[in-house]
């Protein structure tokens, strides 16, 4: 692996962590778990302890996280705003610096699956791990019966170190997926980066539409998001990457009131470029949030507020705002 990126620290980390070291002769990673949906600020402190006592070790880092989340295993017909749904997740995960991520199935098994078993299958057995670092809210096993206090426990009996990272705080409240959620549902973009460290990105297949942009000389790049996504219909300032290159634009999400009020999508226009993206996989990263979605009279009226919306977009794209790049 490279070396870690640029870390964004948060405002503050109340108290200090608990900490168990671990038996003698232990010589397996030090295992990050949980979620970690949107990998925020939060997250990265948990993954720096890891790495920091990795290292102090001489033993590699990985992560042990669960897919689907389990709020979609526990209401499956619900929809739910995943922050970083997988692809997104292990991207962030491993730009972040862990050596291995293992994905566990989160199913009927691992949610009957008692907090003893869960340390002995899972963290001694598949992972073999000297050490554990977890979040102050982490539970798991049958019922959340496993607490922190639980883990350290029965880590300390197996000869396993084990650390529980305090609540991260910025500005006073909690750095948690829900806040980055409900930021993003606001079109709070600049709030949900601060608390992310990094600009909210998203990944996808570029789909053939009704290419009405480009009788509007604005063709644009179309995805489909991932369901449940609740990201504020608007118009926003983003960078697409496609075949290794980053390029400005301007996107749209929303279903179009002005034309068909269809499905929801992401339409990328990039600015100054000729070609074909349909059936590349691209990213997208939000920089600014530039207005909501709006319904015009007349495809002319459309036409001159993009135009305004392509100045807008420059104008905050020329502007640094010292955030990591997921890209």
């Amino acid at each position: 692996m490279t070396g870690s990126p640029p870390f964004v620290p948060p405002s503050r980390v109340s108290a200090s962590a608990t900490h168990v070291e671990p038996a003698q002769g232990r010589r397996g990673p030090v295992v990050a778990i949980g979620n970690f949906d949107g990998v925020h600020r939060g997250h990265r402190t948990l993954l720096a302890n890891a790495r920091e006592k990795a290292a102090a070790r001489g033993v590699g880092t990985a992560v042990l996280t669960f897919e689907p989340h389990p709020r979609a295993f526990f209401s499956p017909g619900k929809p739910f705003f995943r922050i970083t749904p997988r692809a997104e997740k292990e991207r962030v995960l491993t730009r972040a610096g862990v050596d291995a991520v293992h994905v566990r199935a989160f199913d009927a098994d691992l949610a009957g699956m008692s907090p003893e078993a869960f340390v002995d299958e899972l963290v001694a057995g598949a992972i073999d791990a000297s050490g554990v670092v977890v979040g102050y809210d982490f539970h798991f096993g049958k019922g959340r019966a496993g607490t922190p206090a639980v883990l350290t426990r029965l880590c300390a009996e197996r000869g396993i170190g084990c650390d529980v990272v305090p609540v991260v705080e910025e500005a006073g409240a909690p750095v948690s997926s829900s806040a980055i959620r409900t930021a993003l549902g606001a079109g709070e973009i600049a709030r949900a980066n601060a608390l992310l460290g990094y600009r909210w990105f998203v990944l996808g297949e570029v789909r053939h539409g009704d290419k009405r942009g480009r009788t509007l000389g604005y063709p644009t790049a179309n995805m489909a998001l991932a369901e449940g996504c609740g990201l504020a219909h608007g118009i926003y300032a983003v960078r697409l990457s496609a075949d290794g290159v980053v390029r400005d634009g301007v996107a749209s999400f929303g279903r179009r009131p002005t034309f068909d009020d269809g499905a929801p999508l992401l339409e990328t226009f990039v600015f100054d470029f000729v070609g074909d993206l349909y059936g590349k996989t691209v990213g997208v990263e939000l920089v600014g949030f530039i207005r909501g979605e709006a319904r015009f009279g007349s495809a002319q009226a459309l036409i001159a507020q993009m135009d305004r919306d392509s100045a807008h977009a420059k104008e905050m794209l020329a502007a640094q705002d010292g955030l990591e790049s997921m890209l």
